[in-house]
């Protein structure tokens, strides 16, 4: 059974940090390419971040300089370590494995910028 499990997610003033991660099991992490997606209320999902397999990286332009992406395939984990955190990036952020055949997805978690 796949599971991809987020956490790390809460409640943080404005120019906080937090560290997203997403542990992986039941599936061969590391050949699957891992997006951070995020929704915020009343608004489409959007792509925020990919680690591809092989470790290359890629950030929408408004988390760049901020946001940071990476992932540990021994420990079958994605990361998302977010920066300087603005009140516009409170949203359910969710992870999502993918490859040419698959796609799973976490269950979510939220992240709260407020004062």
């Amino acid at each position: 059974q796949v599971q991809l499990v987020e956490s790390g997610g809460g409640l943080v003033q404005p120019g906080g940090s937090l560290r997203l991660s997403c542990k992986a099991s039941g599936i061969n992490f590391s050949i699957y390419r891992m997006n951070w997606y995020r929704q915020a209320p009343g608004k489409q999902r959007e792509l925020v971040a990919t680690t591809a397999s092989a470790g290359r990286v890629n950030l929408v332009d408004s988390v760049k300089g901020r946001f940071t992406v990476s992932r540990d395939n021994a420990k079958n984990t994605a990361y998302l370590q977010m920066n300087n955190l603005k009140s516009e990036d409170t949203a359910v952020y969710y992870c999502n494995a993918v490859n040419s055949v698959s796609s799973y997805w976490g269950q979510g978690t939220q992240v709260t910028v407020s004062s």
